[in-house]
């Protein structure tokens, strides 16, 4: 089969590759679509090993139709179609799957929608729920709302009846983000994101949950003006790695500061995270409260133009490998 290998030099190769060998409880998905994700780019530069077993070509992602079954196998039949979590590999016309690493298509989504679930549809279920254990009418903040985790974690929020508030830099991307319907739009380009939280306290609208990839000196001011029993939940430290925090008004207010990745999470807990996913957002994606955002789609032979796209942060939404 053909797929997307990384070389040496970090470059991209389109080449012949051994097919998946299936293992018990696995099963072999024909790839149509395949996500891309960051994660996909630090892996091309050496700095996101793909975890034991799994294929060395990248891909977190993919939705397509089984194409055949191993032994166990007790919920899918062949011909079913299909989206996954990968531990790698994604960007290939075939991959091995375990079973609970695997979800039927929502209906009425194309392939391309449906490869854009799985990784950052998860995530941000994991942390509006399960971490966060988000609830109606509460205020949501998230950084980087032109990323592609936004674009998954603030309509999945509107659904469950959250107010939102995100931020990105600069005006363009304020207009680029507007199909989010997030509530309030921070442009930090021109507007300080500590005063906006002061804002939204003295409004009795203050941060309930706050799903942050920044991190930096900002947090430690922010965390000033949040709710008492604030959800502050950091995925990633993009903007710093340190910042100055006053523990007693965390203390006093009840914050929780809580690291949180999905990479971390073993099988079983990713399958039976996918397994609520399923239960709790398969009927909002179906009648379109949760809509997916495609930016771009490229064929799969073009990996190396869709990263850039990444690279360049020039996405909103999802960029797509076509396979088929």
């Amino acid at each position: 089969m053909k797929a997307i290998v990384i070389n040496k030099d970090q470059s991209l190769s389109y080449k012949d590759v051994s097919n998946p060998v299936l293992k018990d409880g696995e099963v072999l998905i024909e790839v149509y679509a395949s996500a891309l994700n960051r994660a996909d780019l630090l892996q091309r530069e050496g700095n996101y090993p793909p975890p034991a077993g799994c294929p060395e070509w990248p891909g977190l992602e993919v939705a397509g139709v089984i194409k055949e079954i191993a032994n166990n196998v007790k919920n899918f039949k062949v011909g079913d179609k299909v989206c996954a979590l990968l531990g790698g590999g994604g960007y290939a016309e075939y991959v091995s799957v375990p079973e609970q690493m695997v979800m039927p298509m929502p209906k009425g989504l194309s392939f391309a929608e449906a490869s854009a679930i799985p990784e950052v549809y998860m995530t941000a279920y994991l942390n509006l729920f399960c971490v966060g254990q988000a609830k109606e009418k509460e205020t949501l903040y998230i950084s980087g709302g032109n990323s592609g985790l936004a674009s998954a974690v603030v309509p999945m929020a509107k659904a469950f009846g959250m107010r939102v508030i995100t931020s990105v830099r600069g005006a363009q991307k304020v207009d680029k983000v507007a199909y989010l319907n997030a509530d309030r739009v921070v442009d930090t380009s021109v507007e300080d994101i500590v005063e906006v939280f002061k804002q939204e306290e003295q409004n009795g609208t203050p941060v309930d949950i706050a799903i942050d990839c920044l991190a930096g000196e900002k947090l430690g001011e922010c965390l000033k003006y949040v709710a008492r029993g604030c959800r502050w939940i950091q995925i990633a430290s993009l903007a710093g790695d340190v910042s100055e925090v006053d523990f007693r008004n965390v203390f006093v207010k009840n914050i929780r500061i809580i690291g949180s990745t999905l990479r971390s999470k073993t099988p079983e807990e990713k399958g039976q995270l996918l397994k609520e996913l399923v239960e709790k957002t398969w009927d909002k994606f179906e009648s379109g409260q949760i809509k997916i955002k495609i930016y771009k789609t490229f064929p799969l032979e073009q990996a190396d133009e869709a990263q850039q796209t990444l690279y360049r942060g020039e996405n909103v939404g999802k960029v797509v490998l076509i396979v088929k």
